[in-house]
């Protein structure tokens, strides 16, 4: 089983997390995207572009944080943090 925690933040509060699942066959970036999209979708927010830095922390971590540098409309929170907490085995 896959699982990636979203969270978003403002002023260094929670507002709001989700946990996205997935068993689909598909490859782990697949997963990662699919994860992203259905987080962006439920909470009615566009799409992040995904910065150099945020593919060198994603690499080295299975964490990452998308700032409003990320976001091409303005959001109203300082940022989203993705977190993969379960890999298929």
């Amino acid at each position: 089983m896959f699982r990636l925690w979203a969270k978003m933040w403002k002023e260094n509060r929670l507002l709001r997390d989700m946990t996205v699942e997935d068993d689909s066959g598909a490859n782990r970036t697949k997963k990662v995207m699919d994860a992203v999209e259905k987080v962006c979708v439920a909470w009615d927010l566009p799409k992040p572009i995904w910065l150099q830095a945020n593919i060198r922390d994603f690499k080295h971590r299975a964490k990452t944080r998308f700032g409003q540098d990320s976001f091409i409309e303005h959001v109203d929170f300082d940022w989203l943090e993705i977190h993969v907490i379960e890999e298929d085995r």
